[in-house]
Protein backbone atom coordinates (compact mmCIF):
# COMPACT_ATOMS: atom_id res chain seq x y z
CA UNK A 1 0.00 0.00 0.00
CA UNK A 2 1.18 3.29 -0.78
CA UNK A 3 1.89 6.14 1.47
CA UNK A 4 -0.09 9.10 0.69
CA UNK A 5 2.14 11.36 2.95
CA UNK A 6 5.44 10.58 0.29
CA UNK A 7 4.11 12.93 -2.26
CA UNK A 8 3.35 15.90 0.08
CA UNK A 9 5.98 18.90 0.39
CA UNK A 10 5.71 21.09 3.75
CA UNK A 11 6.17 24.41 3.02
CA UNK A 12 6.85 27.30 5.28
CA UNK A 13 5.69 31.15 4.88
CA UNK A 14 6.81 33.35 6.97
CA UNK A 15 4.44 36.00 8.32
CA UNK A 16 6.59 38.61 6.51
CA UNK A 17 6.48 37.25 3.71
CA UNK A 18 2.76 36.48 3.47
CA UNK A 19 2.67 40.19 3.81
CA UNK A 20 3.85 40.22 -0.35
CA UNK A 21 5.28 42.82 -2.29
CA UNK A 22 3.35 45.44 -4.32
CA UNK A 23 4.99 45.59 -8.21
CA UNK A 24 3.70 47.19 -11.71
CA UNK A 25 6.89 46.32 -13.64
CA UNK A 26 8.58 42.77 -14.00
CA UNK A 27 11.66 42.98 -15.71
CA UNK A 28 13.28 39.33 -17.36
CA UNK A 29 16.37 38.27 -18.14
CA UNK A 30 18.46 35.44 -18.51
CA UNK A 31 21.61 33.23 -18.97
CA UNK A 32 21.99 29.73 -20.83
CA UNK A 33 21.42 28.47 -17.29
CA UNK A 34 19.16 30.88 -15.12
CA UNK A 35 15.79 33.03 -15.76
CA UNK A 36 16.03 36.13 -13.50
CA UNK A 37 12.61 38.05 -12.59
CA UNK A 38 13.12 41.41 -11.14
CA UNK A 39 9.75 42.50 -9.84
CA UNK A 40 9.93 46.22 -9.63
CA UNK A 41 7.27 49.27 -8.37
CA UNK A 42 7.31 52.42 -10.06
CA UNK A 43 5.57 55.13 -8.34
CA UNK A 44 4.02 58.64 -10.37
CA UNK A 45 6.26 61.20 -10.80
CA UNK A 46 9.62 59.63 -8.92
CA UNK A 47 12.03 58.83 -11.79
CA UNK A 48 13.31 56.25 -9.94
CA UNK A 49 12.09 52.64 -9.50
CA UNK A 50 13.17 50.19 -6.48
CA UNK A 51 13.59 46.20 -7.35
CA UNK A 52 11.28 44.51 -4.62
CA UNK A 53 12.16 41.35 -4.86
CA UNK A 54 14.37 38.95 -7.53
CA UNK A 55 13.41 35.69 -8.15
CA UNK A 56 16.19 32.99 -9.90
CA UNK A 57 15.10 30.11 -11.97
CA UNK A 58 16.29 27.31 -13.93
CA UNK A 59 14.71 27.79 -17.90
CA UNK A 60 12.50 24.57 -16.84
CA UNK A 61 11.03 25.97 -14.01
CA UNK A 62 10.57 29.53 -15.52
CA UNK A 63 8.78 27.32 -18.33
CA UNK A 64 6.84 25.65 -15.46
CA UNK A 65 5.74 28.76 -14.31
CA UNK A 66 4.46 30.14 -17.70
CA UNK A 67 2.25 27.65 -17.74
CA UNK A 68 0.65 27.84 -14.44
CA UNK A 69 0.47 31.43 -15.39
CA UNK A 70 -1.33 30.79 -18.43
CA UNK A 71 -3.60 28.15 -16.53
CA UNK A 72 -4.72 30.65 -13.81
CA UNK A 73 -4.97 33.55 -16.15
CA UNK A 74 -7.30 31.42 -18.04
CA UNK A 75 -9.08 30.12 -15.40
CA UNK A 76 -9.34 34.08 -13.82
CA UNK A 77 -11.06 35.30 -17.14
CA UNK A 78 -13.61 32.65 -16.95
CA UNK A 79 -14.72 33.68 -13.92
CA UNK A 80 -14.27 37.72 -14.02
CA UNK A 81 -13.66 38.46 -17.66
CA UNK A 82 -11.06 39.43 -20.25
CA UNK A 83 -8.07 41.03 -19.29
CA UNK A 84 -7.20 43.88 -21.88
CA UNK A 85 -3.90 44.96 -22.19
CA UNK A 86 -4.41 47.11 -25.11
CA UNK A 87 -5.32 50.26 -23.86
CA UNK A 88 -2.63 49.92 -20.56
CA UNK A 89 0.01 52.24 -20.87
CA UNK A 90 3.52 50.87 -22.61
CA UNK A 91 6.44 51.28 -20.50
CA UNK A 92 9.51 52.75 -22.54
CA UNK A 93 12.17 50.59 -23.74
CA UNK A 94 15.00 49.91 -20.74
CA UNK A 95 18.32 47.78 -21.72
CA UNK A 96 20.63 46.74 -19.43
CA UNK A 97 23.00 45.26 -21.34
CA UNK A 98 21.73 41.95 -21.20
CA UNK A 99 19.44 39.87 -23.50
CA UNK A 100 16.30 42.41 -24.95
CA UNK A 101 13.12 40.80 -22.70
CA UNK A 102 9.53 42.11 -22.06
CA UNK A 103 7.11 41.37 -19.13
Amino acid sequence: MENKNENQVNIELSEEVSNGVYSNLTILTHSHSEVVLDFIQLMPGVPKGKVRSRVIMTPQNAKRLLEALKDNLSKYEQHFGYIDIEGAPQMPPMNFGTPTTEA
